[in-house]
């Protein structure tokens, strides 16, 4: 289970999380995809309508609704949704006086057993650091970053990563940066090129190999209500797309055999 979560905005995170779940989806993994997002802009990109959005994930959040209550069946064969409405706006303020507030989501995806019925569950988070966003890295085991190849990316990056820090250390013991995406990426400029080589240096091998390009096809899809993938399967963000995929299964696979290596033997 994976969060894709950056506390900056417009880094192509929404893109990211709707691209990469039709691409692991096309393989035939079973994915669901929870828009933790007010903005909703993850069920806009996969052509749910607003008046289909309810119950959605501010229900299930807040324990109103079950699993199968909230879940859509998408038009992308093997990908499930649970949307967002503007209503979750009002759950940052709801969950201060719940208890156990920031397992809310965690708790609620234990009760349906949602693991068993999905190969992947990616969550994609809004632009903050608030109880929203804090279910969401309780919940899951790693955190994909997307990071768009600016002169702010660094600083941004650095501030979720102490958050991510804090929440290991007194929630989520096992969570844990899985990679870090490189978006916009506009390798005729030279500032471009500069922010990725620092990116690169600072975070190693923790940075995808596959980097997301300025893409025209990227922009207009979510318009169209679908990901980049079914509105142009040829242009160059799709097929970026489809590489960083095949790099998350590849990592995902090496960091399973590297746990089952490390597990006692009986």
């Amino acid at each position: 289970m994976f969060a894709i979560a950056n506390q900056k905005g417009g880094v192509g995170k929404t893109t990211t999380a709707i691209n990469l779940a039709t691409a692991l989806a096309a393989v035939g993994e079973q994915v669901l995809l929870i828009d933790l997002d007010p903005q909703g802009n993850a069920s806009t990109s996969l052509g749910i309508a607003r008046s289909e959005r309810s119950p959605g994930s501010y229900e299930f959040l807040l324990g109103l609704s079950p699993l199968g209550d909230c879940v859509r069946s998408s038009q992308i064969p093997n990908l499930s949704v649970i949307p967002a409405a503007t209503s979750l706006a009002g759950a940052e303020i709801e969950l201060i006086d719940m208890e156990r507030r920031e397992h809310r989501l965690l708790e609620a995806l234990a009760t349906d057993d949602a693991r068993a019925r999905w190969t992947t569950i990616l969550i994609d988070c809004p632009p903050s650091l608030g109880l929203v966003t804090l279910n969401a890295l309780v919940a899951v085991d790693a955190v994909l970053v997307p990071l768009q190849a600016e002169f702010l990316a660094l600083e941004g990056i650095g501030a979720l990563g102490t958050t991510i820090d804090r929440i290991r250390k007194r929630l989520n013991p096992k969570l844990h940066i899985a990679g870090v995406i490189l978006t916009m990426v506009d390798r005729r400029m030279t500032l471009s090129q500069q922010v990725e080589a620092d990116v690169r240096a600072h975070y190693g091998d923790l940075v995808f190999g596959t980097t997301i390009p300025r893409n025209v096809r990227i922009a207009e899809a979510p318009s169209h209500g679908l990901p980049v993938l079914i509105y142009d399967n040829a242009c160059a963000g799709s097929q970026a797309y489809i590489l960083l995929a095949s790099e998350f299964i590849r990592r995902r696979r090496i960091a399973a055999e590297q746990v089952t290596a490390h597990e006692p033997t009986s």
